[in-house]
């Protein structure tokens, strides 16, 4: 029996488009696209971030330094959430089954998504407030199967009694390695299908 659902948070809980982020935040700091993403994707800071390896500070210093340019948090989260939007059809699926379990979100960034993570998709709040996640958190990114196990440590929830859904195929499997149900997101019908096996609406 299901006692939790554990979101990704790009491409399921929300939209997430890396060329807006990318135009946004070069615009905002007076550089070029080109280099904003080879900065953010190409360097290695953005995926160190992601493994905890930098902390929100550091991380921005990285990237400021990788540009040129002095890059503030308010920057970095204009542009991110210029780059994010909630998909309604599944928050309003998320919302019905918190009638009834527990919910929670873990994304591969890092420690300042987590931070940031109410100014840049407000719809996602207070549904997730206190159990969104970023897996900085735990030292280490998806796929890796210590952190689904240190992030339902920190819920308080049991691997066998919780479902992951993402859309990337690797870190459902890392998912299901960890010993958690898992399910690999490619549409709503889909998901609606995965929780109907578990009795869900």
């Amino acid at each position: 029996m299901l006692r939790c659902v554990l979101f990704d948070l790009d491409e399921v809980l929300v939209d997430y488009d890396r060329s807006i982020r990318v135009g946004r935040l070069a615009q905002l700091i007076d550089s070029t696209p080109h280099a904003v993403h080879a900065a953010i994707y190409e360097s290695g800071i953005e995926d160190a971030a992601d493994r905890g390896e930098l902390t929100p500070e550091a991380y921005l210093d990285a990237l400021g330094a990788r540009l040129g340019r002095t890059l503030g948090i308010d920057a970095w989260t204009t542009a991110r959430r210029a780059a994010t939007r909630a998909r309604p059809e599944v928050l309003a699926l998320a919302h019905r089954l918190a009638q009834r379990m527990s919910l929670a979100l873990l994304t591969n960034n890092g420690v300042l998504m987590a931070r940031q993570l109410p100014q840049i998709v407000p719809a996602l709040f207070p549904l997730f407030a206190g159990r969104a996640f970023a897996s900085a958190e735990f030292g280490a990114s998806k796929p890796d199967p210590r952190v689904y196990g240190a992030c339902l440590e920190r819920l308080g929830e049991l691997p066998e009694a919780t479902l992951f859904v993402d859309d990337n195929e690797a870190n459902v499997q890392g998912a299901l390695l960890a010993g958690l149900h898992a399910h690999h997101y490619r549409d709503l019908a889909g998901l609606n299908a995965a929780l109907a096996r578990f009795g869900l609406p």
